[in-house]
């Protein structure tokens, strides 16, 4: 296999391997810049990769080639939901973020075992689906000479989703009036609410938004990489969705390149006995490699990235 073969091999899959993160980090930037910590994505990917295959695996038969496109819906809506819990104890009754963030990546993964075991007759794991998203070439694009094979060659429509969703989140939140409103309530709440924005009403739409794009994140990997849901399914990957947002300064194009990273650390630790070189590296190593470079990220960049000034501080209307 040639370098440029390797290259062929590893960045559509890397891309792929991707998408999830990045719609979960972009959720992770929608609250963190709106003042609200959120470090339970995990649980809200654990909550989207579990509908999104009940809902594969119940309505095959009703949508057909559709319905991984559908049981996305179905977990940003549930994801969206779940959300609401860590906002109405982080916002409403102004509790510890980063516990409430905690005690919904617990409740998330307690939930979803749960009702596996409840639908599935005390299984540990649900069945295989047997609809997944497929892969496509666009046509013209694929034909360009070495971008070509890159990039538009054996394309996942997920991936064309989250690159999507990445550059639509950047000029909602840099170019559009809500956007602005969002980024003031994270760094000057008080001023905001003297200007007449809702501060609480912007956090929890803000969370909500979290929530839905990590339920999706979470359904695509799951429909994806797993085709079941199991108590292995998210190992971390909030996390690393979490580390990429903190990595991206906080800027949805940013955390959409530092995903990108870290889903060519995931590809390498799945794909790489397929890749000269790196199959002579032990799989422990490959393995560990995502969380690895997931603690580096943070520990290297977490002094040098500047949050948004009232993240993790309670509102209270009246407080300087």
């Amino acid at each position: 296999m040639s370098f440029l073969e390797v290259l062929y091999f590893i960045v559509p899959s890397a891309l792929f391997y991707a998408a999830p993160l990045i719609l979960t980090a972009i959720g992770g930037v929608f609250s963190e810049r709106s003042g609200v910590i959120n470090i339970g994505l995990e649980g809200m990917m654990v909550i989207g990769a579990f509908v999104g295959i009940l809902f594969n695996l119940f309505f095959a038969d009703t949508f057909g080639s559709l319905t991984p496109w559908v049981a996305l819906l179905a977990a940003m809506v549930v994801g969206a939901i779940f959300a609401l819990f860590h906002a109405v104890a982080a916002i409403t009754f102004r509790a510890d973020q980063t516990i409430s963030g905690v005690a919904i990546n617990m409740l998330g993964l307690a939930l979803s075992l749960f009702l596996t075991k409840l639908i599935f007759e005390g299984k540990g794991q649900t069945d295989y689906i047997s609809e997944r998203f497929n892969r496509f070439g666009i046509p013209y694009l694929e034909d360009i000479p070495f971008i070509g094979p890159m990039f538009f060659k054996d394309l996942y429509g997920t991936t064309i989703l989250a690159i999507f969703i990445a550059i639509l989140a950047w000029v909602v939140i840099y170019k559009t009036p809500f956007g602005l409103r969002v980024r003031a309530v994270g760094e000057h709440p008080m001023a905001a609410d003297t200007m007449g924005v809702n501060v609480n009403r912007l956090r929890y739409i803000s969370v909500m938004i979290s929530g839905a794009l990590a339920g999706i994140g979470g359904a695509i990997y799951s429909q994806t990489v797993t085709g079941d849901f199991s108590h292995s399914t998210i190992t971390g990957q909030g996390f690393m969705a979490l580390a990429a947002m903190i990595f991206g300064k906080w800027h949805p194009l940013g955390a959409m390149g530092a995903a990108i990273f870290f889903g060519l650390a995931q590809s390498l630790s799945i794909a790489g006995n397929a890749i000269p070189y790196v199959q002579d590296i032990p799989a422990v190593y490959l393995q560990i490699l995502p969380y690895v470079l997931t603690i580096l990220a943070l520990a290297g960049f977490i002094g040098k990235a500047t949050a948004p000034k009232a993240s993790g501080i309670p509102y209270v209307k009246g407080n300087r």
